[in-house]
Parts: structure tokens; C-alpha cells; sequence
């Protein structure tokens, strides 16, 4: 029987530095110090030999093409991606994928004006009570913060919606000039400046539009434009939003209390002013765009029916085609023709 293995004397304690008798427990028999059991492992000196850096190439400054990259951006959403094998987009097609996208900011213009609106009316109104009583912090607070919001988003958005305008108003000019057959002789600088430049912009935009329906209409080129009614209220509110956004934008360098009194007036009436100019710029977008559509190719069946008592019964006529004619009788009576026109 072979004799056991002796017993290996514990670790060093750290504080005291005596080894504990093998066999002495977890605790310093001597100061009653934990005695951490560590196990060492001898390792080579040295370490593992690391690894080799990779190399890194040195920069030789931005990449160089031989041509140009046919690489980008995906089509985002306010552009229309062109069917493969098709040309490009004609005016039409423009005009109505940017009137779809003007409706709703003009939409957006109208809450946001309404907004501003009210926000002044309640200012008004706390003007008249300050006079007398004293007003709380929160009621101003409230005020100050309505009259911000509206006011600055009233801004972006009417921005937002003039670009997408003019946009559509060049669009939609050169659509009814292909539809009518003739040269839209007014470029795009003259456009743009119609809108934008002061003074001006009170008639070229009414006159544009109005030469558009003329147009769509597909009335005579040589015929004087005369417009709709529909188009001049839209026209008579553009002028007066014109020019009442003027006397606000100069009202602001007067100074004095009336003065501010009577410019909190003004910008609730700006602001009304505006919120009924969108809504009806929306129904103008919507009539020339639906105007702009493409008629009908080909023959339509149409249904001509005769009143009772005469010759001939219903019958269903291309469109072009001349009606059949009804079978002489004793009492000759009126007969359906078809519609010429479609």
C-alpha cells in the first residue's frame, strides 16, 4: 500500500505574509486574513507572437472616373420615373403629378392660415381686456406661442406651395399649348418672374392662367382669352392677398402702441385673407388640370333615341357617322342624329 501524497502548504497570506500549513482553511491561522486561492500558471515569457499588422494602402485623394457614373440617388417621391422604352414625360403628365402634390400643401396652407388667424384674434382680444385688467402669464404665454407656430409655418408653407405653383403653372401652359396646337411663346424666365417680381405679379399671373383655359378649352387661338368666373375671383383674391401681405411687410417698421394694435388687425386679416386664397387656388388647380385631360381616340357608341309615334327605333351610332334615316311614313316625324361633336 502505497503512502499518500503529501499536502501542499497553503498561499502566502497577503498581509502577514506567512504560508499557511497545508490543510489550514480559507483564513490566515495567524491574522485571520481571507486567503485568495490563486492558482499560477507558468506561461513562455513573452507572450504569443502577435500577429503581423495588415498593410495599409497610402491615400492617393478622391476616386477618378473616365466618364460619368450612371450611379445615384433612387428617384425620389416628387419625381416620376420614366417607363422604360417611352420618351420623356409630355407637359400633361407633369402638370398632373404636380398638382397632385400642390392640393394637399395648399391644404396645408389653409389649417396653417387659420391658425395664425385665430392666434391673432385671441392677441386682439387680450389687447382690449389689458386695458383694464391686468392678464394672466399662462393666457399671453399660450398667445405668444400660437401666434409663432402660425406664423412660421404659415411662412414655410406658403413657400412650399408658391414653389410647387409656379412649377405647375409652366407645366401646365406649355400641356394646353401642345393641346391647342401652337408654340407656348412665353419662356420660363418670364414665368417665374410673372410671379415673383412686385407689382407685376398682380396681372401675369391671371393673364398665364387665363390663356391656359383658353386653351384647354380648345377655343380659337385667334380669339382674345376672356376668363371664367371661377378664375377671376381667384384672381381679384390673389391681387388683394398681394397687396394686403405689402401693407403688413411695411406696417412693421411703424412704432407705438396704436400701431401695434392695428398690426395685430392687419396679420388676422392677412392671415383670413390668405386661408380663402388657397381654397380657392385648390378648385383653379383642380379645374385646368381636369380640363388638361386627354379626350377620348377612336368612336364611342352613343344611344339616339327616337320619341314614340315616329319611324325608325333605337339605334346605337359611331361617333363621326352619319345617323341611318328613318323609313318615309304618312306623318314624317323629328329623327335622332348622333352627336357630332363627342
Amino acid at each position: 500500500m502505497s503512502a499518500p501524497a503529501p499536502r501542499r502548504p497553503g498561499p502566502p497570506c497577503p498581509r502577514c505574509g506567512r504560508t499557511a500549513p497545508p490543510g489550514g482553511g480559507a483564513f490566515c491561522p495567524w491574522c485571520g486574513r481571507y486567503l485568495a486561492a490563486l492558482d499560477w500558471v507558468a506561461t513562455t515569457p513573452g507572450g504569443p507572437a502577435a500577429e503581423p499588422a495588415a498593410r495599409r494602402d497610402r491615400y492617393t485623394g478622391p476616386p477618378r472616373y473616365r466618364a460619368v457614373p450612371r450611379w445615384g440617388l433612387p428617384v425620389g417621391p416628387w419625381r416620376i420615373a420614366p417607363v422604360p422604352g417611352e420618351g420623356p414625360l409630355r407637359p400633361v403628365d407633369r402638370a398632373r403629378a404636380l398638382a397632385a402634390q400642390l392640393v394637399p400643401v395648399l391644404w396645408v396652407v389653409v389649417v396653417v392660415s387659420g391658425i395664425a388667424a385665430v392666434a391673432e384674434v385671441w392677441r386682439y382680444v387680450l389687447l382690449l381686456f389689458s386695458r383694464s385688467d391686468a392678464l394672466s402669464p399662462e393666457a399671453v404665454g399660450v398667445s405668444d406661442a400660437l401666434v409663432w407656430f402660425g406664423g412660421w409655418s404659415s411662412v414655410v408653407a406658403t413657400i412650399a406651395a408658391g414653389v410647387l405653383m409656379i412649377s405647375w403653372s409652366l407645366w401646365t401652359y406649355r400641356a394646353a399649348a401642345d393641346r391647342a396646337g401652337t408654340r407656348a411663346w412665353r419662356s420660363r424666365r418670364w414665368v417665374v418672374a410673372g410671379w415673383v417680381v412686385p407689382g407685376w405679379n398682380l396681372v401675369a399671373p391671371g393673364s398665364l392662367l387665363a390663356e391656359t383655359e383658353h386653351a384647354a378649352l380648345d377655343l380659337p387661338p385667334e380669339r382674345r382669352p376672356s376668363p371664367s368666373r371661377e378664375l377671376l375671383v381667384w384672381w381679384a383674391l390673389w391681387a388683394a392677398c398681394v397687396v394686403l401681405g405689402a401693407v403688413v411687410l411695411v406696417w412693421r417698421f411703424r412704432t407705438g402702441t396704436q400701431a401695434l394694435a392695428d398690426g395685430v388687425v392687419l396679420h388676422a386679416w392677412a392671415d383670413v385673407l390668405a386661408a380663402v386664397t388657397a381654397w380657392r387656388t385648390i378648385r383653379v388647380v383642380r379645374m385646368l388640370t381636369a380640363l388638361l385631360e386627354t379626350r377620348p381616340q377612336g368612336p364611342r357608341q352613343l344611344l339616339v333615341s327616337v320619341p314614340a309615334g315616329t319611324a325608325g327605333a333605337a339605334t346605337a351610332v359611331p361617333i363621326g357617322t352619319a345617323a341611318p334615316q328613318a323609313a318615309p311614313t304618312a306623318a314624317s316625324g323629328p329623327t335622332g342624329a348622333a352627336d357630332p361633336a363627342g
